[in-house]
């Protein structure tokens, strides 16, 4: 195909990308993503074409920059460091224009500043040494073992059995294990090494004569020009300005000794000509594990075993007693005081014998000139007290926060584990998601084995269709499905923080306990048809005329912008009411939640007494509804029928409060007297539990 008919092709496929954007009609937004996913398999199947896309990507950016359509701009974004991710012979006039669009973007406010900011960082670093994003995400996906880049991570897909149709479970288990049949870590290896040649050698690489010896390699030979590539890239990556000649003339010397001396000075192994289009190599899923979510105490016995693999522990009834805070001790945390004469600015302080070589972690690219003190301490600061590192910022309800990776847990700590949660299913699967987070932190209070050593992040996709696209294909065929999570657990970096919300309820039967649970989409309240016994709560007042529903005595506090305490006590009749947790539309951004009540309202006339009903709205920050009359009531959480409680006489609702327990009283003998004090400050106004989902682009202002 002729140049010309190569980039009109592309340019169609973007502006149908565009267009989907732009869409408003359900008919197009069911296949949302689709077009962008025909995208990029064209670019696959023929990497030759990636430097024209990147072009054309570029140049709709800075369009939607001249004419103010911000909708568009983090998901060409986004596809465009995709491609860059995988692409090889992309030029350095294409990176200095992505990185100079970059840069503009940081006088926008949220979430464009912070997706920019994410992407400038890899731009930079991916054009002084070519092929590390690719690299990195690899070696890092597929679990490879270096030294130099020691980060692992993995993907959990959990799909709730009773809520995900069998076709669709047995559709993603299919295209699963169809991928990883060919991601074995000798096909990963050879992935990475072709890579980084072609990226660094270009047009002088003879990439299916290297693939042909790669291939024909023995393991131990294998792993020598993986851990040999590696070394080269990261040692690169990590000096303090890179020398793109200097990653070149190393990597001419790992292609030399691959390919023979033939292949000196950019040459070739022989006398071929170049094929016209470089073969491709392919950018390996990550490594997915497949759960049917049966256990609430599943995801905790997961991210256990990805921490551990290798060790003997049982997974028994009696999790409580399992302390893990000695597998892989941290070196860092180890150590109890380390005096040191160094001009306390990070980046001057040599790597000691005992430290992990990571120089080139994203921690250490986000850090740039962080102080560090002279003499390090094991020291407990009194944010570290719980695992904060998985909650968000305080004050509003969906507040977005930063790109993905967790920083400032604990001085010299480094997390090289990170887990990706992803759950299919609706706001049944949500709920079910926040007891099993809430659980997490609870645990965590009591062991705090996870939380220093791993980085959870949650992602969720809404699964609405009985059927996915790609049934009824063979496995031969691209796949949809995998594709799509693929995408989404690597380019979703924005998270939006979600209000768990706890309710404790009190039955009729006084005799019974009162329950207390979670939700974190809805509430829903239905007026029962029984009654009470008349010597129960609250006799029915006399001259109350009977009528539809039930005589409800509601306290709430109203949420107000300037959080001012304002409490509400109103009596009425109602039918029934909803309390959501989860603003109607992307503005409302406000830690409350939205009542609706459906009010039932009397009327007089000449036929008689009649009855209406009226739905009022308010918004409020806790809430207190009791039955007033013998009218019994029943609770949906999170429109799960498994989460039914019925014969309801009055039930509370607060947001849910961090987790807390004895384990403050053990880390405050490692705090100073004025630490001390600040804990005892923080303990009287608890912090509300918030549950961070990655999303795209996450709330935009």
């Amino acid at each position: 195909m002729e140049s010309s008919d190569v980039e009109l092709d592309l340019q169609r496929s973007v502006q149908a990308v565009l267009r989907e954007l732009s869409a408003q009609a359900p008919a197009l937004q069911r296949n949302q993503g689709m077009w962008r996913w025909s995208l990029h398999k064209k670019v696959e199947r023929d990497p030759g074409k990636s430097p024209t896309l990147v072009r054309i990507l570029l140049r709709e950016l800075e369009k939607a920059e001249r004419e103010d359509e911000r909708h568009v701009i983090i998901p060409l974004l986004h596809t465009l460091m995709y491609v860059l991710t995988k692409a090889t012979g992309i030029t350095e006039e294409l990176y200095r224009r992505t990185y100079a669009f970059c840069m503009r973007l940081l006088t926008l406010p949220t979430p464009y500043c912070t997706v920019a900011l994410d992407c400038a960082i890899r731009l930079k670093t991916e054009q002084a040494v070519p092929g590390t994003l690719y690299q990195r995400l690899v070696i890092a996906e597929q679990n490879l073992r270096s030294e130099l880049y020691p980060y692992q991570e993995r993907v959990f897909l959990f799909v709730d059995p009773e809520l995900v149709a069998p076709s669709v479970c047995s559709a993603l288990l299919l295209e699963i294990e169809a991928a990883q049949v060919q991601q074995t870590p000798e096909a990963c290896m050879r992935y990475v090494v072709s890579h980084a040649l072609q990226a660094a050698l270009g047009e002088a690489c003879h990439t299916s004569a290297l693939q042909r010896k790669l291939q024909a390699s023995p393991r131990h030979a294998l792993e020598h020009y993986f851990h040999a590539v590696v070394a080269a890239t990261e040692q690169m990556a990590s000096e303090p300005s890179p020398s793109r000649e200097g990653h070149l003339e190393r990597l001419e010397e790992i292609y030399c000794s691959l390919l023979g001396p033939a292949a000196a000075a950019r040459g070739r192994c022989s006398s071929d000509p170049l094929p016209d289009r470089p073969p491709s190599i392919p950018l390996p899923s990550p490594h997915i594990t497949f759960h049917l979510w049966t256990d609430e105490e599943q995801l905790w016995k997961e991210l256990v075993l990805f921490l551990c693999p290798q060790s003997q522990v049982r997974l028994s009834a009696d999790l409580e007693a399992l302390d893990l805070r000695g597998f892989q001790p941290d070196r860092m945390l180890a150590r109890a005081s380390v005096l040191s004469t160094d001009s306390g600015i990070e980046r001057d302080i040599p790597l000691g014998p005992d430290e992990l070589p990571t120089p080139s972690s994203p921690e250490m690219e986000h850090a740039g000139l962080q102080r560090k003190g002279g003499i390090k301490k094991r020291v407990w600061p009194p944010d570290i007290l719980m695992p904060g590192s998985w909650d968000g910022p305080l004050g509003l309800h969906r507040r977005t926060g930063r790109p993905s990776g967790d920083w400032g847990l604990l001085p010299g700590v480094s997390r090289l584990h990170t887990a990706r949660v992803l759950v299919l299913g609706d706001d049944r699967m949500l709920g079910r998601l926040a007891q099993a987070y809430h659980s997490l932190r609870k645990r965590e209070t009591q062991t705090f084995c996870l939380t220093p050593r791993l980085s959870l992040q949650l992602y969720y996709i809404p699964v609405l269709t009985p059927e996915p696209p790609s049934l009824g294909r063979s496995q031969t065929v691209d796949p949809f499905i995998l594709d799509v999570i693929t995408y989404y657990v690597r380019m979703g970096t924005q998270p939006i923080y979600f209000q768990i919300y706890t309710v404790k309820i009190f039955f009729s039967d006084l005799s019974q306990d009162s329950a207390e649970d979670i939700f974190l989409t809805e509430l829903k309240v239905k007026i029962q048809d029984s009654k009470f016994p008349k010597d129960g709560f609250s006799p029915r007042r006399r001259g109350m005329t009977e009528g539809p529903g039930a005589e409800l005595s509601i306290c709430y506090q109203k949420a107000l912008l300037s959080h001012r305490t304002q409490e509400v006590t109103v009596s009425l009749r109602a039918t029934g009411l909803v309390l959501k947790a989860l603003p109607a539309s992307d503005t409302e951004d406000h830690m409350c939640l939205n009542v609706s009540v459906i009010e039932v309202v009397k009327s007089s006339n000449l036929a008689g007494r009649s009855f209406s009903t009226v739905t009022n709205t308010f918004r409020t920050a806790s809430i207190r509804i009791q039955s007033q009359d013998q009218r019994l009531l029943t609770l949906l959480l999170d429109k799960d029928n498994r989460r039914t409680f019925r014969d309801v006489i009055r039930f509370e609702v607060v947001p849910c409060p961090e987790p807390c327990s004895g384990i403050q009283k053990s880390k405050a003998l490692w705090l100073s007297s004025h630490q001390q004090k600040e804990m005892e400050r923080t303990k009287a106004k608890p912090k509300p539990l918030l549950m961070p989902i990655n999303t795209f682009s996450g709330i935009v202002q």
